[in-house]
């Protein structure tokens, strides 16, 4: 009866989902076709879809929509594998040393609360239009998130374990490396798919000033050449990438999370 209950309000979830993405769509395509903005500002659903297909076959500013994403998702990957080797480190590091956190933490503390996009004038300054700038701005959302949590699962691990490594003799690295990291992993990918998500976002308002290819600057060209269907298309395909990127970190959140209670 309770997997009933559950299948049904499921499928009750997933029907007002669709619900409400089909109203936003027709209440879009009634005032693109009312005539109240002109329609080369606001394109009809069916002609953002067909400007995106286009995208994906002829190149726009010397490249087709896959290769502006792939461009992106170049210096994400950089931005974002920095953000997680570094931020995750240092949060097991200062959950595990208190004089660490102490010394770092009053730094980390302000610093974390400028916008990534306010370092775009220092990259622009710093590297240009290389891949740098955007790796800083990528950095600078995707680092804050990455330490906080690997520090709060460092310093939330149950007590006894560590009580139990040390009665033991177990030396100090081998107590982080086989106490306390396993035991912050839930914590520190749960920070990853937040870190993922700013990173993301950061990214295309890094292109958007610093960057001479990728899909942030697709859509400055576009917006430039007065295109709204290709703005709104990269828009698309911002979103797509974005959500494709949260159902990975998911599906391996929940694949740990599953190990776990086994393990228990």
């Amino acid at each position: 009866m309770a997997t009933l209950t559950t299948r049904t309000t499921t499928s009750g979830l997933i029907a007002l989902g669709l619900a409400g993405a089909v109203a936003f769509l027709a209440l879009w395509t009634l005032l693109a076709l009312s005539g109240v903005v002109q329609k080369q500002f606001l394109p009809t659903p069916l002609g953002v879809l067909q400007r995106f297909v286009e995208l994906t076959q002829s190149p726009f500013v010397g490249h087709t929509l896959q290769q502006h994403l792939l461009s992106s998702l170049g210096r994400f990957g950089m931005g974002f594998g920095l953000a997680a080797v570094i931020g995750v480190s240092l949060g097991l590091a200062m959950g595990w040393f208190r004089w660490l956190d102490e010394i770092v933490t009053p730094f980390f503390d302000a610093v974390r609360f400028i916008a990534p996009i306010a370092w775009v004038p220092f990259a622009a300054l710093w590297f240009g239009t290389g891949i740098g700038g955007p790796t800083l701005i990528i950095f600078a959302g995707a680092f804050p998130p990455a330490l906080i949590n690997a520090y709060r699962g460092a310093k939330f691990v149950d007590v006894r374990l560590l009580e139990a490594a040390r009665m033991l003799g177990t030396p100090g690295w081998k107590i982080v490396t086989h106490v306390l990291l396993p035991a912050s992993v839930p914590s520190i990918v749960a920070g990853l798919r937040i870190s993922a998500g700013l990173g993301w976002q950061s990214l295309v308002g890094a292109e958007l000033i610093v960057a001479s290819s990728g899909i942030g600057y697709l859509m400055v060209k576009g917006q430039a050449s007065i295109s709204t269907a290709t703005v709104m298309a990269g828009m698309v395909a911002i979103g797509l990438v974005g959500v494709l990127i949260d159902v990975i970190l998911r599906r391996v959140e929940a694949g740990i999370h599953r190990r776990r209670g086994r393990g228990e």
